[in-house]
């Protein structure tokens, strides 16, 4: 089923043509309206969340509450203007170097795989932690989407956890679980 919808549109004067006008028909993205409404409905959501939020610090010019007016504000100008686009006919055109062919069926074995490493990544995270069960998820991750290169695999998802694991822990002060490293790492 089609999300898209043609309709007439009036004679408009072009350049391209003899006679200076064209008729037409103009296709209508049912889907994007959808996405404009979504967008409106979360910044709505943002500038409302912002309202409740407490006065911060007074020595500052721009107090911390002032990014989410900015970030709701900007969600609904852009679902406004989606909207506007949406009405005129602006398709938004496929990639020329997209490389999936858009007339096979989705492949759900690959997607249910990946469930799975996820799932795993879910369940042994407490236990084994997030430097063990990162790289897990990520060598996973690659082996279902194809890679056979098991060695450097590993080795890029280990630097990938163990280096996210630092920047939680020590950058950013946020204690993630180190499972059966705690203490190692």
């Amino acid at each position: 089923m089609s999300t898209a919808e043609t309709t007439p549109t009036e004679t408009t004067p072009t350049e391209s043509s003899p006679t200076g006008t064209r008729t037409g028909t103009t296709t209508v993205d049912k889907a994007q309206y959808g996405l404009a409404a979504f967008l409106a409905v979360v910044g709505a959501y943002v500038v409302y969340d912002a309202t409740t939020l407490s006065d911060g610090f007074a020595d500052q010019p721009v107090q911390p509450y002032a990014f989410p007016y900015v970030v709701g504000g900007v969600l609904l100008v852009l679902a406004a203007l989606l909207a506007i686009a949406t009405a005129r006919g602006d398709m938004p055109a496929a990639e020329e170097g997209e490389d999936v062919d858009l007339t096979q069926p989705s492949d759900w074995v690959t997607v249910a795989k990946l469930v799975v490493v996820f799932l795993a990544n879910i369940l042994l995270i407490d236990w084994l932690g997030w430097a063990i069960t990162g790289a897990i998820l990520f060598v996973g991750t690659a082996y279902v989407l194809g890679s056979r290169t098991l060695i450097r695999d590993v080795a890029v998802g280990v630097a990938l956890s163990v280096g996210t694991w630092y920047g939680f822990y020590s950058g950013l002060g946020l204690a993630i679980p180190a499972g059966i490293l705690d203490g190692v790492l």
